[in-house]
Formats: C-alpha cells, structure tokens, sequence
C-alpha cells in the first residue's frame, strides 16, 4: 500500500502565520506538523510516500524531509499548482499509485490513536486482503460540532447509510477524518468527478460514488482516541497543548519518526544510532538515545 499526505492550500486560516512559511512547517508543541501525519502513515506500515505540495512549500518541506531514506522510506514529491480540493490529491498522484491500494491523509490532521492504532491496522489490511468487495475504508469521530464538516450517518447496525459535507442540520456527531483508504480503482473513480459550486473536487463525492455500490467501510474511532485538525490558531494551540501534555505526562513522545522507523523496522538499531549522532544535542537526542538504549517499552 502507497500512501499520500497532502500537505498543500494557502494556510489562509493560519494567516499571518502562513505568509512566509508552509502550515505544515508551523510547530505542534516541540515537531513539525507534517511529522504527525507523516506518522500516521508509518504506523499503518506505509513506507512509499507521495507528498504534495505548494511550488513555494515544497522545496522545504523536501529539506527538512530528503528523500526519507534515513527513516526507511521512499519520499517522492509532487506539486499541486492551485488547491480545488482534497480529492485533487488522488488525480496528481494517479501515477504514483498506479494499481496499488492508497492511504491519503491531510497534512494538518494530527492522530492520536493509542494501542487502537493496532485493531485499525488490522482492519484495513482484512480490508486490502479481500479481492472481491475491495472497499474504501474512512474513520469517523464523535464531535460536538458536526455542521462544520462531513457528517456520517450509520443506521441501527452501525452501518453508514449516508455521508453529507457541512449540512445546517447534522444527522449524526460522527464526521468524516482527514485519513482515507482506497482500493486500486480510486483513480478512475476520481477522474470522473466534477468539480463542485465552490471548484473543488470534494473527498466525499468520492466517498459517495463507494457508499453508492455498497463498497464503503467507516471506522468509528474509540473514546480516548484523538483526532485534532490544527488549521486554525486555536486549534493549532489546542494541538500543541495536547502533545505536551501527552508527552509530559508519559514521558513519551508522540510522532516521534526516528523511534517510529526503529520499532517499526524500518531501520536498523546502527542505523538509529547513527541518526542520533548526526543530531545537534539537546532534549530531542537525548530522547532518541533512551530509545536506543532500550529504556522505552510501549
């Protein structure tokens, strides 16, 4: 499975603080935004990696990122010359795809999913495993403002019977997260979207062309979960509280790449170490080296 993190728009939410420097290069408590996305994806086993993103951003982005390979991963880039919405991601990086499964997740989402994160892995790759049904599989979480973005509606079996972009009366608090799994033919449904009134390709057409043939699979996310779109002021501070507290509490550090790449087996325990010596010193090394030296469990 391939994956994609759109890390693109004009942060115009973010305004100033977006003038001169990409959203997703504005810091979440002590990291960049873009590693939690970037986390996410290597928590559910992705390592080739499409980002997207602004002519302007992307030149960063890729010096703070390289080419991944000291992470274990394959990081390709792509540019998406004006935003006309999420789903435009999928038509910049049809090549990219080609006739692989695909993760797209949105570049200011950030995740917190616990030891959850296991039991959704498993899911979505039963999910990738079945080659008749071959669904499309999005997370939902319970809000206390649905208005705001897709809403979700399940029936009596939990089963997802509609899914409606910011309606003035939600049929449900569960709504649609910025993390989606798609099966190889994502492609050609999405070349065959329209834009919409507002000259987007909307992620939930998408959704809908899959709920429509009776192919899409909505994950609800558990209490205790987290889920946090930081492309706002107050919800990039609410971001960044939250880390902190998290991280300050536990003693452990949330969209940590290093760590992330060495448990998960991406690289080797020489290749972490040699990681760490390559950083400046501080409290982000000396974390690393605990790691190494086998002082963190979870």
């Amino acid at each position: 499975m391939k994956g994609i993190l759109l890390a693109g728009g004009k942060g115009t939410r973010l305004y100033p603080l977006t003038k001169t420097v990409s959203k997703q290069l504005l810091p979440v408590y002590d990291k960049p935004m873009i590693y939690y996305p970037l986390s996410t994806l290597m928590l559910f086993d992705i390592k080739d990696i499409l980002i997207i993103s602004t002519p302007q951003d992307t030149p960063n982005i890729q010096k703070l990122l390289g080419d991944g390979h000291q992470l274990g991963l394959s990081l390709q880039y792509a540019i998406q010359p004006q935003p006309e919405g999420i789903a435009q991601a999928l038509l910049i990086g049809a090549d990219f795809i080609g006739n692989d499964h695909v993760c797209l997740i949105l570049g200011d989402n950030i995740f917190y999913m616990g030891d959850h994160i296991w039991h959704f892995v498993h899911e979505v790759q039963h999910n990738n495993e079945d080659q008749v049904h071959r669904n499309a599989i999005i997370f939902a979480y319970h809000v206390s403002n649905p208005q705001r973005f897709g809403v979700v509606e399940f029936d009596a079996h939990k089963k997802v019977i509609s899914i409606e972009e910011k309606p003035k009366e939600p049929k449900s608090n569960y709504v649609s997260v910025g993390l989606y799994f798609y099966p190889p033919d994502v492609v050609a449904k999405a070349q065959k979207l329209k834009p919409s009134a507002r000259g987007e390709y909307e992620i939930t057409d998408l959704n809908n062309a899959y709920l429509q043939e009776e192919r899409l699979t909505v994950i609800p996310m558990q209490r205790g979960n987290a889920w946090l779109d930081a492309g706002t002021p107050d919800s990039l501070m609410d971001s960044s509280i939250f880390v902190q507290l998290i991280e300050k509490r536990q003693g452990l550090k949330l969209a940590c790449l290093e760590e992330i790449a060495y448990k998960q087996g991406f690289i080797t325990k020489e290749e972490l170490a040699e990681l760490i010596a390559s950083l400046n010193a501080g409290a982000y090394k000396d974390y690393l080296q605990n790691v190494l030296a086998g002082e963190m469990f979870p």
